[in-house]
């Protein structure tokens, strides 16, 4: 009993220590990223459109994340029985929950949360650039207030939304899942082998 107590403390540690790690990387990429298009945008206007796709994307990813918890396998089952495009990597998505909503959760949805206020500080700063008399003080209250607003509107309808349709977004995300498998040529999701997938989706 304290031999697996231990062994999951160790997996819970290990578990955390990976989802740090691809937090830490993705937040560069992610920041080294935004910062080559901001360098290269001169419009406020697309700026803001950035901003708002960098929120969308956390908001997406938080949906997902929450849909794998609450998604029923049943139906998910039997469309694999029937051998529908995406059931099986939607079966992988629902049988791995918990580290899906880590990724989706906690790494993107961090990591798009501290890039969207990067990004707004930036925006600010041009805004002042383009017009000094405006007051810095206000302009970045209120972009900082925008972006927190977007955010918990937009996290607080994504969740209700994946309660209850949280099965038929899965089957979608897997949808999407096994196409990139298919066209990228890369392994995404352990339990979606083809030559297992009826026998896994039966268990």
């Amino acid at each position: 009993m304290l031999a697996k107590s231990t062994n999951n403390i160790h997996n819970a540690l290990r578990h955390g220590l990976i989802i740090g790690a691809g937090a830490f990387f993705l937040a560069i990429l992610a920041s080294l990223g935004a910062k080559v298009l901001l360098d290269n945008i001169t419009s406020l206007i697309i700026a803001l459109i950035l901003l708002l796709i960098i929120i969308l994307i956390g908001i997406i990813f938080d949906i997902i994340g929450v849909a794998a918890a609450a998604a029923d396998q049943a139906p998910l089952n039997a469309k694999c029985a029937k051998k529908i495009h995406g059931a099986a990597h939607a079966i992988g998505l629902v049988r791995n929950a918990d580290k899906v909503a880590s990724f989706c959760n906690d790494v993107v949805g961090d990591v798009s949360g501290t890039l969207s206020g990067a990004v707004g500080a930036t925006i600010v700063l041009r805004i002042i650039l383009y017009a000094p008399s405006f007051n810095e003080v206000i302009i970045a209250t209120l972009m900082t207030s925008l972006i927190a607003a977007l955010i918990v509107a937009g996290k607080a309808f994504g969740k209700t939304y994946a309660i209850r349709k949280g099965t038929d977004i899965i089957f979608n995300s897997g949808r999407l899942l096994e196409w990139m498998e298919r066209n990228l040529k890369i392994r995404i999701i352990q339990d979606a082998r083809s030559k297992r997938q009826e026998a896994r989706c039966k268990k």
